[in-house]
């Protein structure tokens, strides 16, 4: 049986992977933060480390990808839903590809973080994961925005 995800307490998934976002920043790193969740309950729950471990790779949502190929199953990473502060890069979203994650939820957009930093706008999560892993966001943008705002990019 196909797993509701829409049932899932996205709020409250959402404001954890903000609370990841937000020890991040305070400890230095740039803030973001995501949360793994699998039957509505958080499994796994990682926050960006890139500044103070001096390592690209250290994105929330490419260590929890990491994570699930090691510890689930592929039908239990089909089951989960990775609630991400803001939308994977594209270096995270090709790891969420591999790793086969049923639903990724954002709050705020690449485009938007494009906007904070300057950049421009990355490719869109959505399109490297087409037919593989759901993309749902902006979800609760106006709190994750906050968490941008108040940073010092």
């Amino acid at each position: 049986m196909p797993v509701d995800f829409d049932a899932f307490d996205h709020d409250a998934h959402m404001a954890k992977a903000f609370v990841r976002a937000r020890v991040a920043a305070e400890r230095g790193d740039r803030p973001f933060g995501s949360v793994l969740v699998r039957d509505d309950e958080i499994v796994m729950e990682a926050s960006n480390r890139v500044v103070t471990e001096d390592d690209v790779r250290r994105h929330p949502e490419l260590e929890l990808a990491t994570r699930a190929i090691q510890e689930l199953t592929v039908e239990e990473r089909a089951e989960t839903v990775m609630y991400t502060s803001t939308e994977p890069c594209p270096m995270c979203a090709g790891g969420i590809r591999h790793a086969g994650l049923g639903r990724v939820v954002y709050s705020v957009g690449g485009d938007e973080i494009g906007e904070f930093t300057d950049q421009g706008a990355p490719v869109r999560s959505a399109a490297i994961l087409d037919g593989v892993t759901e993309v749902v966001g902006p979800h609760s943008n106006a709190a994750g925005r906050e968490i941008h705002e108040r940073y010092d990019w």
